[in-house]
């Protein structure tokens, strides 16, 4: 993931104008669907929240 779509889903959902969150993971799920063994981004410590807080 670039920096410029990572600046982009942070600006909008900042500004309420798209839920943060959920399109961070849209974002790193259609990476890994397209079949990425890895995946390095900006999101990395978000994306580790959000999974702890998400665990079962």
């Amino acid at each position: 993931q670039v920096s410029g779509e990572y600046s982009m889903i942070k600006a909008a959902g900042a500004n309420d104008w798209i839920d943060e969150e959920r399109v961070m993971i849209e974002s790193l799920t259609s990476i890994k669907r397209a079949g990425a063994d890895m995946i390095l981004t900006y999101f990395a410590k978000d994306a580790a929240k959000w999974i702890y807080k998400n665990r079962k």
